[in-house]
């Protein structure tokens, strides 16, 4: 019990710190592309309007006027860009390529003829050939701006020709990439760190109710063993008086009648109190994790079991149907397994609205499923989530009534727990069913 809540708080801390590091990562790489989206805009519309080309039209052989001096391109004003853009120095280390169609054909139907002139840079990373392709590509999708590939793009309108302009964005990618490598890192290790300081506060948080659930078990098994002995006393001595009172011949029959009616009373309870008493040893011996499990056959347990409830269910009018695989063998306590088994048989049988239940044991793969099934009153989602839990009656009447404590199925959980099973009850369609889950 207290390790599923160890790992539900560390499981809660974890899944916090992860959704913390994603949103965080979100607003980075947001804000990053972001960002870099409204530079790289702001340079294609700079690139674009500075752009110029000057050519004399013969047979579509145009040439752009640009010569290059101290390694700085100019355009016809001759006016150095570097200079011109000297305030912006990621502008100068920025590799722009560019297209320039004749703006005769405006009929989205752009071909290699209609091409002016090509600036693919001076390192050449993409072929002229390449860039009309892209260029045309984004001509025809007739989106004026955005990215494709590593290329962000713009397309503009000249008075003479449409330009259509590329912006290298490798390097801010990469440094994007960078970011994102980085961060997944650090985060990684982070969570590494925390997860072992979250091993850390669990154990420290769930210690000290531990300690306090290991001393109301002592308790109650301690409180439950010194009651045997005064309710065997009391036991005794009541029948003494029975047999006291019985014998003497002078006493007059109303006198009788009443001590009697008191001496019932006193047996009733006292029997009511040592079933009671039982009941918590067994609950204490199903808590107790000093137990040696053996190789047992829990088919043959079960149908042992059920042998022994065919007179109950006799009494009461219920029909047992059963389907029970063969030979399926758990490592367990075949005392505690008994116990389960007959609290989950003897909780179907006293409660069910209808004259039948159901008794399944199957193998599904490595895990065998005991359920046990019968017809019931509603019992709302709210309840049945409690009804594994120490004294919870959900018809608090009628328990009372029939000396039911509401123990029987926390012994039963206890039981589950103790061989790494798991126990579980639904409701649906009028029946209720016990699943006991275990590894055979």
């Amino acid at each position: 019990m207290f390790k599923n809540t160890k790992i539900k708080i560390i499981l809660s801390i974890m899944i916090s710190v992860l959704l913390l590091f994603a949103t965080t990562l979100a607003v980075i790489l947001i804000a990053s592309y972001r960002d870099i989206k409204i530079v790289n805009s702001e340079k294609l519309m700079r690139y674009s309007n500075m752009y110029q080309l000057d050519y004399n039209s013969k047979d579509y052989n145009l040439e752009r006027n640009v010569k290059r001096e101290d390694n700085d391109i100019r355009f016809e004003s001759d006016k150095p860009i570097n200079s011109a853009l000297s305030e912006q120095k990621d502008f100068q280390l920025s590799t722009f390529y560019s297209v320039a169609f004749s703006k005769e054909y405006q009929k989205n139907d752009y071909q290699n003829k209609d091409v002016l002139y090509v600036d693919n840079g001076e390192k050449s990373t993409y072929g002229e050939s390449e860039l009309i392709e892209i260029a045309i590509n984004l001509l025809s999708k007739n989106k004026m701006s955005g990215n494709t590939g590593k290329l962000a793009y713009l397309i503009s309108f000249k008075p003479d020709y449409i330009l259509v302009s590329f912006l290298d964005s490798t390097i801010s990618q990469s440094n994007i990439n960078i970011l994102l490598r980085n961060y997944l890192i650090s985060s990684f290790i982070s969570l590494i760190v925390l997860f072992f300081i979250s091993l850390i506060l669990a154990n420290r948080i769930v210690k000290p109710i531990e300690e306090n659930d290991k001393k109301q078990k002592q308790f109650i098994s301690d409180a439950s063993h010194e009651l045997k002995t005064p309710i065997s006393i009391i036991e005794a001595n009541a029948e003494m008086l029975d047999r006291e009172i019985s014998s003497k011949n002078d006493t007059s029959l109303i006198t009788n009648s009443r001590v009697f009616e008191w001496l019932s009373n006193i047996r009733y309870e006292n029997e009511r109190m040592g079933s009671l008493v039982k009941i918590l040893l067994d609950l204490s011996s199903a808590e107790s994790k000093k137990v040696i499990f053996q190789t047992i056959d829990f088919s043959h347990i079960l149908t042992g079991e059920l042998l022994a409830f065919e007179s109950l269910a006799y009494e009461n009018g219920i029909n047992i149907i059963t389907d029970i695989e063969d030979n399926i063998y758990i490592k367990g306590s075949k005392i505690h397994l008994e116990q389960l088994v007959s609290v989950l048989l003897d909780n179907a049988i006293k409660y069910s609205t209808e004259k039948e239940i159901t008794v399944t044991l199957h193998k599904k793969n490595h895990t065998a499923v005991l359920s046990v099934i019968n017809n019931s009153n509603e019992i709302p989602k709210d309840k049945i989530n409690h009804i594994f839990e120490r004294f919870y009656r959900i018809d608090e009447v009628r328990n009372s009534e029939e000396n039911h404590y509401g123990l029987g199925l926390s012994i039963a959980k206890a039981v589950s727990e103790m061989h790494k099973g798991n126990i579980m009850a639904k409701y649906k369609d009028g029946k209720i069913t016990f699943n006991f889950t275990f590894f055979s």
